[in-house]
């Protein structure tokens, strides 16, 4: 039977476009498997060069102690890690903090301090530090459960801040030594930084009209007492010992007798990684027999130092300083006891200010 030309041009037209399809197909498939080839490859790479490290869930300020639950676990390319990237929980369990028991130790923020909690049997007791002695403890019905740690706290040497990788050169045993002669302080006679927190580290300094400067007491963490959950803008607490209580009292009176003189607080930069400074105070002769001849000198020097500030914050001044330079182009002392009385006035207006801002209410 004849085959109608018509139709064997379709036929044909129809097998070519099989062939082509069938072709195309088949191209389409050799490139999927190429690419799902180098995919996997590229996946076993990656896979390869992943590691497993620990980063920050939260900020973290210089000398602030860290608690495990304040890390994350991520997964991330070995080429972008830091080659003493904490990746191995058994190198991060050194620094875990825990009791004796095994219980973990925690942080929450309560009004933004950070808090330590002690986990156990499901709930979280708050640990609090004992004023006295340095230890630590919870409080049950009203009494004291003491509580051994089984590592010394680590702290942060640096600020870090969420997300951060951590290596172990961020991080340190804590070196501060608790003695039976420690004592919580607390004192509203200092010139306080602006923004000033607590848990940073400061030294005290005792600056005196004629120029010197001196370091009272060094690298020491500072608390601000809240009232009415606002931290306060003149009050400080500080842990002592009895030889810097001594000294520190020594400063006051000296400060209180010379017009003028101010005692300020200076904050470290990285706390964490920078040495304490060291001392250069020391109590004159004639101060000490002072203290030694009245029992209240160092508290009536407390209340001159606190006139002298509060006196300095009902100065109206137009912001700008006369320079008062005398004939031989050296200023006087008045001027500078002036200057120095302006500067207490402008940092604790500048520290007002700044709470007020937080808080959004007027001081």
């Amino acid at each position: 039977m004849a085959t109608n030309p018509m139709q064997k041009k379709a036929r044909n037209s129809f097998l070519l476009g099989v062939l082509v399809t069938l072709l195309i197909a088949t191209l389409v498939i050799a490139l999927l498997l190429i690419q799902l080839k180098n995919y996997k490859e590229k996946e076993a790479d990656e896979l390869a060069k992943s590691v497993r490290v620990w980063v920050l869930g939260q900020d973290v300020i210089s000398g602030q102690i860290i608690t495990t639950d304040m890390l994350t676990e991520q997964v991330m390319n070995r080429d972008l890690v830091p080659s003493n990237a904490i990746g191995d929980m058994s190198i991060l369990s050194n620094y875990a903090l825990t009791d004796k028991e095994g219980n973990d130790v925690v942080t929450e923020f309560r009004n933004n301090v950070a808090t330590l909690f002690l986990v156990r049997n499901g709930s979280k007791e708050e640990l609090k530090q004992e004023v006295e002695t340095g230890s630590y403890y919870v409080e049950k019905n009203g009494n004291k459960e003491y509580i051994e740690l089984a590592e010394v706290p680590i702290i942060s040497k640096v600020d870090m801040y969420k997300n951060n990788i951590i290596t172990l050169d961020m991080i340190s045993k804590s070196d501060e030594k608790t003695t039976d002669d420690l004592r919580k302080m607390e004192y509203n006679i200092i010139v306080l930084p602006t923004q000033l927190e607590t848990g940073e580290y400061v030294d005290i300094r005792l600056t005196l009209p004629s120029g010197q400067d001196y370091i009272v007491i060094s690298k020491k963490q500072v608390e601000i007492p809240q009232i009415n959950g606002v931290d306060s803008a003149d009050t400080v607490w500080l842990k002592l010992t009895e030889a810097e209580i001594i000294t520190m009292n020594n400063a006051i009176v000296e400060a209180a007798r010379i017009a003028g003189s101010k005692l300020q607080i200076v904050e470290y930069v990285e706390a964490g990684i920078q040495n304490a400074a060291t001392p250069t105070y020391v109590p004159t002769y004639e101060v000490m027999q002072s203290i030694l001849n009245n029992p209240n000198i160092v508290e009536n020097s407390k209340r001159t130092l606190a006139e002298r500030y509060q006196e300095g914050r009902e100065i109206i001044r137009d912001g700008t300083l006369n320079p008062l330079i005398n004939s031989n182009g050296t200023e006087g002392e008045e001027a500078m006891k002036e200057k120095i009385q302006q500067s207490i006035t402008t940092t604790k207006e500048n520290r007002q200010q700044y709470l007020s801002g937080l808080s959004g209410e007027d001081y």
